[in-house]
């Protein structure tokens, strides 16, 4: 299964297209897609609510075989972090089962500024995602110095292969210019975001009044 984090504020088409792309690509039964509760790398201080963010997750995987939502950061006290969500997801499937966590090339290029992000190698498999103008190919030198003599290259996988036996690929997705800070700044001016959020997204944002929406009377 897959794991895909962010703080999803909103959840566009861009998360969900990476996200089926993953589940494609890397043959899994599905992917969990987790907002966070307290992001630990997000300076903003206006972040919508958790529960409003989880919501919108899981109304724009609703009806969507092979895409869930998952409130484990949600439903855990104090900050999110995606170490402590695969230990849990570890435990939940056990060892034998394939997990594959999932960020883009920019969260890569700041990995070890991540909590544990060592042991983060041997839970599971990582897969960096990249859009252009992102490079197309991982180096020893793309990875955090204090991990890197524990990989080496692994040509049957064109990625790196942990001492745990895990890997860490790179994927490249469909590039989406979308944005969820263009998405706020849109609400925010009265600008329309149809097209790029869920339909579902988009009519819980304005019943809900969030980003600087106009409030409707009948909340759905």
């Amino acid at each position: 299964m897959g794991v895909l984090g962010g703080t999803f504020d909103p959840i566009h088409l861009a998360h969900l297209r990476v996200a089926e792309e993953l589940r494609e690509a890397q043959m899994l039964e599905h992917v969990r897609l987790v907002p966070s509760a307290v992001p630990p790398h997000k300076a903003r201080r206006d972040v919508a609510p958790a529960a409003d963010r989880l919501r919108m997750v899981r109304r724009a995987v609703a009806g969507h075989a092979g895409l869930r939502a998952w409130a484990v950061e949600v439903e855990r006290d104090g900050p999110s972090y995606s170490v402590d969500t695969l230990r849990t997801l570890r435990a939940e499937v056990g060892p034998a089962h394939r997990i594959v966590f999932a960020l883009g090339w920019d969260a890569f290029t700041e990995f070890h500024t991540w909590r544990e992000h060592t042991a983060i190698f041997a839970l599971c498999d990582v897969v960096v995602v990249t859009r252009p103008p992102h490079p197309g190919t991982l180096t020893l030198d793309d990875f955090p110095i204090a991990a890197r003599n524990a990989f080496h290259y692994d040509r049957r996988s064109a990625g790196f292969r942990h001492v745990s036996g895990h890997r860490v690929t790179l994927q490249r997705v469909t590039a989406f210019d979308i944005s969820a800070t263009d998405i706020r700044t849109r609400v925010r001016t009265g600008r329309s975001i149809r097209f790029l959020v869920p339909d579902t997204v988009l009519r819980y944002i304005h019943d809900h009044g969030l980003y600087g929406a106009p409030r409707r009377t009948r909340p759905a």
